[in-house]
């Protein structure tokens, strides 16, 4: 499989629609309040691993759509490539902890991997577009090279 560096304001866009719909997936799976009622104690393992998969996964899709809104605006001229370089890094993320996953229902575990996954994609897409960048000669470097050149001849 190949990684494309290449980012448009076409691609964020989907991603960003995509984002929005799983955040409310999850916002809705984790709507720990509709759930008070069957709480039987704070001691309950699978209550506290709910707990913390919710807490570790909206961290996750927020950080997703952050990465996003930093694009979107780069895209719509808000931000300068400086500052998207700077500011709108996404970062290697921890996945759910392998112990509690069992311990979660099935259908909100496989939400949580789903977070993973898209956030795993948008990390691949950072990296590579970083990757990129990284590669073509900036004018720091292009200056250096003509200095070098003109001590030369």
């Amino acid at each position: 499989m190949t990684n494309t560096a290449t980012i448009s304001s076409r691609i964020v866009e989907g991603l960003y629609c995509e984002a929005l719909v799983l955040s409310d997936e999850v916002r809705a799976a984790f709507d720990l309040t509709s759930r008070a009622p069957s709480l039987a104690a704070a001691e309950d393992l699978a209550t506290v691993a709910l707990s913390c998969e919710a807490l570790r996964t909206t961290t996750r899709m927020m950080h997703a759509v952050a990465w996003l809104l930093n694009h979107r605006a780069y895209f719509a001229g808000e931000l300068s490539e400086f500052q998207l370089r700077r500011h709108g890094r996404l970062t290697a993320f921890p996945g759910p902890d392998p112990a509690q996953l069992p311990l979660i229902e099935p259908s909100v575990r496989s939400l949580i991997l789903a977070t993973e996954r898209f956030h795993a994609r948008l990390f691949r897409l950072d990296q590579g577009w970083r990757d990129q960048q990284s590669a073509e000669p900036g004018a720091v470097s292009r200056l250096r090279e003509q200095l070098g050149q003109a001590l030369v001849g």
